[in-house]
């Protein structure tokens, strides 16, 4: 018999090294964090027993150094490591490592990580065992007919090396970029083609599986909304599944067919791309934890760290899992600029308050059905409940759910103050509600973003309300091309701007004016009135105000009703709003039941060192140069790609801003460059 756990180490970062430290906490055992050097002072660090610098910053240099970390481990004296997902996950060789490292390895067998690491072998594997798969083909077998197709790469996942293609005369390119891509991601330049379903949906199944034999399916989940893809809203169960249940039988079928052919043990997924008519083909097997796990979590109420503990402790399952209950919806709040092709950003997180301002919660068990629950239940629901209350079978009251409210849980990796890095992933956080039917968790996730504070940081989170909220997605109609049909939301109401650049100016004003008795701005006499600008994305907004014996006096129907430096209460065509105003060096976050705006305030003066010359090509944040296009001298077409920047794990095109020659080139492939930094300068033909 195996010795049991006391000490993981995580050879991860951020959110799920937090979270997987949660659960072993709760289990009694003690936590090693390993972090690299920009990562010192993350909040996964703080929250482990021991810690282990990583020399450097980049993924190759420390957390893709198998080595290091199983030295970490037995110098902290860890008796297990858990790789979270991503990174080593589902290296192989990492964890035969760990294992002859005398180490118990939280993850799948060795030979079953092998096996999925292929995705070209993994699909003849599946097609081997009865699952239904989409033909491969070769870059060279591809014709007109077989267009569009999905260039993919063989090994590693996250929407890395994967380029959908419409044109035959495209394709040599992006075999190029996406074998690059790979290349640079995961250390294997091999990719594929396969047919492309632009409006598939992406569903997946979960698996649980022990060393006895036991192979849970534990319910599916959809994935199908996602930029560049990568997933951004996951939600269990899935739309697609719930209006064709005949479809669920099958998917799981499938999943314990694929989990049994590799003699798979421990937590995994099933991926698989489904049609309207609920036809599905495996995508891939995922051999780790996913991101989007807690969805399942709080549908089943399982922890499902839990019983990739208890697996490795040799512990049987169950004979059948939890049956799902209610619905869950994650979205991933993403560090980036969806309107500016997804571009990360990166900077100093000053204020980070999402779900009531908690962070990392626990998952929650799900309220279970009155015939499971018995005395004290919550739901009203099922014969066993209708028959107790003298209701027919079936009954539209009988169905009434009187649950407790939502709930909402955030799995977040960052803090006030935190670091945001080129170095990493863009995701801060996954927040997530539970509620008993799908519109109610959706109005309710739509709410809790609206409601957070977040500052110092650009993200995604008005273009997840408004996903949220869109009309197609509560219908369930929510397909892989979702934001290339619907778009990426509403352009911002300028007149929100306005007034939260008002409510700048006003709590910039009374910071000014704090300790004296006069207000500033205030003139005895009347004259002109006080001019601030500030700028919200591309918009610059001019403030003229006057602060009289009257009152504040504005062009517009505002009235001021208080203000102070953190707080500004207006009167707007007779309906009250607060701004809650922040000031930071170089930018002033403004939040109100309005919308939330980041404002940076424009100087009167340009400072002459701050200016470049006309057609410079800024990098437009940090990150390293994996390829120069062109050479000085070169004449380009505008929209004509120049070279590439990756950071936060994407890689950016930078192209000709108009038709000209390249005069200037000051980077090189390999190099690194800061936000701002001059990449090269198109000069315009005269």
């Amino acid at each position: 018999m195996s010795t049991p756990i006391s000490t993981v180490l995580v050879g991860n970062r951020g959110e799920i090294a937090r979270r997987v430290f949660r659960t072993a906490r709760a289990l009694g055992l003690s936590t090693v964090a390993v972090h690299s050097t920009a990562d010192a002072g993350s909040p996964h660090v703080a929250e482990a027993d021991a810690a282990v610098h990583l020399p450097g910053n980049t993924p190759g240099e420390t957390y893709l150094r198998g080595e290091l970390i199983i030295e970490a481990a037995l110098r902290a004296g860890a008796d297990a490591v858990h790789p979270g997902y991503g990174f080593l996950s589902e290296n192989a060789g990492f964890a035969q490592a760990v294992i002859e490292a005398g180490l118990t390895w939280i993850g799948p067998p060795v030979d079953a990580i092998s096996s999925m690491g292929s995705k070209i072998e993994a699909k003849k594997l599946m097609a081997a065992a009865g699952v239904p798969v989409l033909a491969e083909l070769t870059p060279a077998q591809v014709s007109a007919a077989d267009l569009p197709v999905l260039v993919k790469a063989s090994a590693g996942g996250g929407g890395r090396g994967m380029r959908v293609v419409s044109r035959l005369e495209d394709l040599p390119g992006e075999i190029e970029a996406a074998s690059a891509e790979a290349l640079s991601a995961f250390g294997d330049g091999t990719v594929f083609c396969e047919r492309y379903l632009a409006a598939g949906r992406h569903i997946e199944v979960q698996i649980m599986a022990d060393q006895h034999g036991t192979i849970w399916a534990v319910g599916e989940r959809e994935c199908s909304i996602q930029r560049r893809h990568q997933k951004v809203i996951e939600e269990a169960p899935s739309p697609l599944v719930e209006r064709i249940p005949s479809m669920r039988a099958l998917l799981f079928d499938a999943a314990r067919k694929a989990a049994a052919a590799i003699g798979y043990v421990g937590a995994g997924t099933v991926e698989f791309l489904a049609d309207e008519a609920g036809a599905f083909y495996f995508l891939e097997m995922n051999t780790r934890l996913q991101v989007e796990h807690p969805v399942t979590e709080e549908t089943t109420g399982l922890d499902l760290v839990e019983l990739q503990f208890a697996v490795a402790d040799g512990a049987r399952l169950p004979a059948e899992p939890p049956a799902t209950v209610g619905h869950a919806i994650e979205v991933r709040l993403y560090a980036e600029d969806p309107t500016n092709d997804w571009q990360p950003q990166t900077g100093t997180l000053h204020r980070f308050a999402v779900g009531g301002g908690n962070s990392g919660l626990a998952p929650t068990t799900p309220r279970r059905r009155p015939e499971a629950a018995g005395a004290g239940d919550v739901e009203r629901g099922g014969e066993a409940w209708e028959a107790r209350q003298g209701l027919p079978a079936g009954s539209a009251a009988g169905r009434l759910v009187v649950q407790a409210a939502p709930r909402v849980r955030v799995d977040s990796g960052v803090e006030d103050g935190s670091e945001v890095s080129p170095f990493y992933d863009a995701m801060l956080a996954k927040v997530i509600v539970w509620a008993p039917e799908r519109t109610a968790a959706a109005r309710r996730l739509a709410a809790e973003l609206d409601r957070a504070t977040i500052h110092g940081v650009g993200t995604n989170r008005d273009l997840l309300g408004w996903t949220l909220r869109h009309p197609a997605f509560l219908a369930g109609d929510t397909d892989t091309g979702f934001f290339e049909r619907h778009g990426i939301g509403v352009p911002a109401d300028p007149q929100v701007a306005r007034l939260s650049a008002l409510a700048a100016a006003l709590g910039d004003a009374a910071g000014r004016g704090q300790g004296v008795r006069v207000p500033s701005g205030w003139r005895n006499v009347a004259s002109q009135p006080q001019r601030k600008s500030y700028r919200a994305g591309e918009t610059t907004h001019e403030v003229a105000y006057r602060l009289t014996r009257d009152g504040l006096v504005v062009e517009d129907d505002v009235q001021l009703v208080s203000h102070s430096p953190e707080r500004v209460v207006l009167e707007v065509g007779g309906v009250r709003r607060a701004f809650e105003v922040a000031a930071y060096d170089g930018l002033v976050c403004v939040d109100s039941s309005l919308g939330s705006v980041a404002l940076t305030p424009v100087e009167r003066f340009t400072d002459p060192s701050q200016q470049v010359s006309a057609g410079s090509l800024l990098a437009p944040m940090p990150g390293v140069v994996t390829r120069v296009g062109v050479q000085v001298g070169d004449e380009v077409k505008q929209g004509q790609p120049l070279l590439w920047l990756e950071a936060m794990k994407m890689e950016h095109t930078i192209s000709a801003p108009a038709d000209g020659v390249v005069g200037e080139l000051t980077v090189e492939a390999g190099q690194q460059v800061e936000v701002g930094a001059v990449l090269a300068v198109v000069e315009e033909e005269a």
